[in-house]
């Protein structure tokens, strides 16, 4: 059995921050003292991370996220791993901690009632209610609810023009669902600005459905931000809806072309992953650029050089590390 000594989490708070840089600092800084790495965006609507650690680093950074008033009501999704899901860490300043081009919202003043998992599985499949995944093409093409509604979308940020297209469902109930929950809050905050006039979300979003409802009617698997790239949710009637990108063969093994000019995030089965050399075309094969193929289509950037603590002030003594 696979050791799992390590712990991702997955976590979004939306909240206050006035100097976000000082706080990115302080952030920083923590993760890298406790061997957190992974991804956190800080700006100032609030935080956005995906991490990884030991279990014993996790929850001290649990515990320090929750120590800071701004954040005490933070809800984390924990998932075991038997490594590090990331190479580096990176703490970044942002206008928002996604992007949604909606920075007017802000969902703590109003947004769509919050639907644990059991009640959203209760709740989904009656006649007068419309499951609206809020999540980008990519993401849906690869797994997404039984009967839910997608949306053609490069990005979260095409979701306010998509709206309109749905102008007919308004007399229904609404049940927005994303990987972890921070998109529905704006989304479902959005639809409500639009007319809409009942509107849900599944709080936690598709992980945590996963974790505390058995994934139930989720169908494929789930796109993540970390070197698993898709991850399984559904524990209880499971189905493949992707397609190999090469041969059209069931599969929901994702990978990012190699030709890092091209970067899709595409489904190819692993015949044609090696077939085509990692490369979701001729082209892309043939690319002076391709990255080297080892059968994971997850390609890690460039570390040569790289220097957590590079840049950093500690404000305390004002020297640099």
């Amino acid at each position: 059995m696979e050791n799992k000594q390590y712990n991702i989490l997955l976590y979004y708070c939306y909240a206050t921050i006035e100097d976000t840089e000082a706080y990115r600092e302080e952030h920083h800084i923590f993760c890298i003292e406790n061997n957190i790495m992974g991804r956190v965006i800080i700006s100032p609507e609030g935080l956005n991370g995906t991490v990884s650690g030991l279990k014993e680093d996790c929850e001290k950074y649990i515990a320090y996220i929750h120590s800071d008033s701004r954040f005490a009501k933070t809800q984390f999704k924990i998932d075991e791993h038997a490594t590090h899901a990331f190479a580096k860490t990176h703490v970044r300043v942002k206008p928002e901690i996604v992007h949604s081009s909606l920075r007017h919202l802000d969902p703590n003043i109003k947004t769509g009632k919050h639907l644990e998992p059991e009640e959203f599985k209760a709740f989904k499949d009656r006649d007068d209610v419309v499951i609206l995944d809020v999540r980008s093409n990519y993401e849906h093409e690869l797994g997404r609810f039984k009967n839910a509604l997608t949306l053609d979308m490069e990005n979260f940020r095409d979701f306010p023009e998509k709206v309109k297209e749905l102008n007919h469902l308004k007399d229904k109930k609404i049940l927005t669902y994303c990987t972890g929950g921070i998109k529905c809050e704006k989304a479902s905050a959005f639809l409500l600005e639009q007319g809409f006039k009942d509107v849900y979300q599944l709080h936690g979003g598709i992980i945590k459905y996963g974790m505390e409802a058995g994934g139930e009617d989720f169908e494929g698997k789930c796109y993540v931000f970390d070197n698993r790239i898709a991850v399984d949710i559904n524990k209880v009637n499971p189905k493949v809806i992707s397609t190999c990108h090469i041969c059209g063969t069931a599969s929901e093994r994702m990978v990012n072309c190699a030709n890092p000019s091209c970067n899709e995030h595409l489904p190819i089965c692993e015949k044609c992953g090696w077939k085509m050399d990692g490369a979701c075309s001729v082209e892309c094969k043939d690319h002076p650029e391709k990255r080297m193929y080892t059968g994971t289509g997850y390609y890690q950037k460039n570390t040569n050089g790289y220097n957590p603590l590079k840049g950093l002030i500690r404000r305390k003594d004002k020297e640099k590390v």
